[in-house]
C-alpha cells in the first residue's frame, strides 16, 4: 500500500514539472481597423517549442469572414559574457593543463523580435523588450493590414 502511494506522489511530482515555465503573450490592438471595428478585443498568442531564447506561434487576427490565422516565431537576444582559464594544475587530483569556461548572461534589458505569416498573406511583425532573468516584456506590433498592437507577456 506505501508502495503505491510513494509511486502515485512521484508520478504526480513528474507532471507537474513537465510544465515548465510559459510565456502568454497578448495583442492588445492600438491603431487601426482591429481596433476601430472592437476597441476591447484581446489577441492570445500560443507559444509552442518554447526554449530559452525563442518559440513558435500562432494567433488568429479577427475580421470579417474566414479565419486568419497567423503562425511565426518570437526570438529574443540575450547577450552573453565567456570566460576561459587556462593554467597549470600541480595538485594530485588535476595534475598538468587547467581549462575551464563559463557562460553567463549580462544584466540589463534584451530586445527581441516577433514575425508571423497569416493565411491571408497578411505579415505580423514587431519588437519587444524583456528584463533579463524574466519572462515578462513588451513591446510594439503592427501588421500589413494597417493594424498597431500593444505587445505584453
Amino acid at each position: 500500500m506505501m508502495r503505491h502511494v510513494l509511486t502515485a506522489l512521484c508520478l504526480v511530482a513528474t507532471l507537474s514539472g513537465c510544465g515548465g515555465s510559459s510565456v502568454n503573450l497578448r495583442l492588445y490592438p492600438i491603431d487601426g481597423p482591429i481596433k476601430n471595428s472592437n476597441p476591447s478585443e484581446i489577441i492570445a498568442v500560443k507559444v509552442r517549442n518554447q526554449t530559452t531564447a525563442s518559440a513558435d506561434i500562432s494567433f488568429v487576427l479577427p475580421g470579417a469572414g474566414k479565419k486568419n490565422r497567423c503562425n511565426g516565431t518570437w526570438t529574443s537576444v540575450a547577450p552573453r559574457v565567456t570566460e576561459k582559464e587556462r593554467g597549470l594544475s600541480l595538485t594530485l587530483q588535476s595534475t598538468g593543463g587547467k581549462l575551464n569556461k563559463s557562460v553567463t548572461d549580462v544584466g540589463g534589458v534584451n530586445s527581441g523580435e516577433i514575425y508571423a505569416v497569416c493565411t491571408d498573406g497578411a505579415r505580423v511583425q514587431g519588437h519587444f523588450i524583456t528584463g533579463s532573468g524574466t519572462e515578462s516584456g513588451t513591446g510594439t506590433v503592427t501588421d500589413t493590414l494597417g493594424n498597431t498592437y500593444k505587445l505584453l507577456f
